[in-house]
């Protein structure tokens, strides 16, 4: 019976090619909207995912890295005095208004202020080292090539922030923020660009210890150590993922995307269901010849879903191999798409169950397939 479930599916292609689409629509839905969710909200923590440090220091309560207030920076002493820590940075958070050479108008700009030598720890994966050694000119400024036309400039161009000269010496990509523009600088260059706060005082400091795998105890540590101001520690993961929470969650974003998810699903599987139902329908005088020499209902509802199981299978092929084009396509716009394994493997399961509760709505017509009917 397995066979001939294959064989219809063969020989009456036609009757499932609406079937096939809408699973391999749905699931290419799927698959597009966790890539852009995953892409938009993982941007919320570029700083951290595109950084090396393995610790972040900050305000106790931060709940996403671009909410930072600042801290002492004699907080520092407390990070050097533990054997387990290699490297202590200062990491900078301006609010800043951008003005450039183009008329843009008042542009809202997030400007990170970063140690500029060699072996500094922020953005270490998006910016190569003779790209860095840019900053170390006063008032140079990094950006993301994706942002070069909504600030108004070129590369080489001047520009102003916060009514202070800058000039744009490089751009690169994977800078691109959530809610704003990533604008990179030297500590030194942000240092001039921050009107509101002290001199002496820092958002973030970032750490680089001795085994990465016991970075957990070593923000314990010093969480509880001496007291040398008012700070809280996390590891590199727990802060990107208390980050990506909050704009999921805590902004109102999240649930609407979960909702569309929603959408998306059920309007798969109703669309889904009647081409399928749509099809055994088509085939009900066939089914009836089966059951009429001597194949039991329960056979032929196995078949039906040997062909849904089929349906969905060749459907998400198609899906899988239009969402690749997609998100090359993505990629050359600049598009933020990020799609894990586990999220790609999530968003096929939820599509084949869809075809498969599909294939159980399509069971629903063999009641029709009455031997008598045949006598009509």
């Amino acid at each position: 019976m397995v066979a001939l479930a294959r064989l219809t599916l063969i020989h009456e292609w036609r009757r499932f090619l609406p079937a096939m689409i809408a699973v391999g629509f749905a699931g290419l839905l799927q698959l597009l909207q966790a890539a852009l969710v995953l892409g938009i909200f993982g941007s919320a923590s570029v700083y951290i995912t595109g950084s090396t440090a393995d610790l972040w220091v900050g305000y106790p309560g931060t709940q996403s890295v671009n909410l930072g207030r600042p801290i002492d920076a004699g907080v520092e002493m407390r990070l050097r005095m533990d054997a387990d820590v290699l490297r202590v940075e200062s990491f900078r958070w301006v609010d800043a208004d951008w003005r450039g050479a183009r008329d843009t108008g008042g542009v809202s700009v997030f400007v990170s202020g970063i140690d500029a030598g060699p072996d500094g720890l922020m953005f270490a994966r998006a910016l190569p080292t003779a790209l860095r050694a840019r900053l170390a000119e006063p008032g140079a400024v990094i950006v993301d090539r994706a942002d070069l036309s909504t600030l108004g400039v070129n590369l080489g161009d001047a520009a102003t922030i916060n009514g202070q000269r800058v000039r744009v010496v490089g751009v690169t990509s994977g800078l691109r923020a959530l809610g704003g523009v990533n604008v990179l600088a030297s500590l030194a260059t942000a240092r001039q660009l921050d009107t509101t706060t002290a001199a002496d005082r820092i958002t973030y400091l970032v750490a680089k210890v001795r085994d990465p795998a016991q970075a957990g105890a070593v923000a314990a540590r010093l969480s509880n150590g001496p007291a040398f101001g008012n700070y809280s520690v996390w590891t590199a993961q727990q802060f990107a993922q208390r980050s990506q929470m909050y704009w999921m969650f805590d902004t109102g974003a999240g649930a609407g995307v979960l909702f569309l998810a929603a959408i998306v699903f059920l309007v798969g599987a109703v669309i889904t269901s009647q081409t399928l139902v749509a099809a055994v329908v088509g085939s009900i005088r066939e089914y009836a010849t089966l059951n009429a020499l001597g194949v039991g209902l329960n056979a032929l509802r196995k078949v039906v879903m040997e062909q849904a199981f089929w349906v969905g299978a060749l459907g998400l092929l198609g899906s899988s191999v239009l969402a690749g084009l997609f998100f090359a396509l993505a990629a050359h716009y600049n598009v933020p798409v990020q799609l894990s394994p586990v999220a790609a493997l999530a968003c096929l399961c939820l599509s084949m169950l869809l075809a498969l509760v599909s294939g159980l709505a399509a069971i629903r017509t063999l009641r029709h397939a009455d031997p008598a009917s045949l006598l009509r």
